[in-house]
């Protein structure tokens, strides 16, 4: 479903992404992982268009991103708490996402009420600002609108920092559902390899820009992962 071809992205002289190809099929749950300034929040930054690619590009449903939107209603996103608007409530700002998505109001509120355990009574009817929530409660919020509008495709970038440990269990409960029981094309870029290995049928390491590792998760991902970035893999 997401195809990459000849990707690359520089910021002056510095190649900071260099990807020659990277398929995700439709379905898939797949894991970025690497060390800071490995490139992940580039590769989503150029999936979703937020910036150009140096050389390449990257197709969504066959749809090539940066010349076309009609990716947009299928795709969804969270990357950071500047994905909000952060003079709406919470509930507010579901209500935005949805009319922008082709929902009604009891649609989204259908939706939102599947999450009542995973807000643990701290987003919804408590007449905050998104700006005035802890940055982990941002976090959810962002997750679940990322959610609203039945979207094909959603796009996580750390989903589990800021998040106490019940709801990092109850958030990878969501994402395997959203893979495994609904079909939906996850991507998440981690730091935890725990939580990654856990969730992910598929996990691609990158380093300083480029693909070093493309793994299907098994039983001794996990130990791999860790002696990579040990620097205590077998040479």
């Amino acid at each position: 479903m997401i195809i990459t071809t000849n990707l690359s992205k520089k910021y002056n002289d510095n190649l900071v992404l260099n990807i020659d190809s990277l398929e995700i099929p439709k379905g898939q749950s797949f894991g970025l992982v690497g060390n800071n300034g490995a490139g992940k929040t580039t590769y989503f930054s150029l999936l979703l268009d937020l910036i150009q690619p140096t050389t390449g590009f990257i197709k969504n449903n066959d749809i090539q991103v940066d010349e076309s939107e009609n990716w947009k209603p299928f795709t969804s996103a969270f990357i950071d708490e500047t994905f909000l608007i952060g003079y709406l409530t919470a509930e507010e700002y579901f209500y935005f996402i949805g009319e922008l998505r082709g929902q009604n109001k009891s649609d989204v509120d259908a939706l939102i009420a599947q999450f009542e355990d995973f807000f643990h009574g701290e987003i919804l009817n408590q007449k905050k600002y998104l700006r005035d929530l802890s940055k982990g409660n941002q976090k959810k919020a962002g997750i679940v609108a990322a959610l609203i509008g039945n979207p094909e495709v959603i796009i996580l970038d750390e989903p589990f920092a800021n998040l106490d440990p019940t709801t990092q269990i109850r958030l990878k409960a969501i994402i395997k559902d959203l893979a495994e029981t609904k079909g939906i094309t996850v991507l998440i870029s981690s730091h935890d390899l725990l939580h990654v290995t856990d969730v992910c049928e598929r996990i691609v390491v990158l380093e300083k820009g480029e693909i070093v590792k493309d793994l299907k998760t098994s039983t001794e991902t996990l130990k791999e992962l860790e002696a990579h970035f040990s620097g205590s893999e077998a040479v």
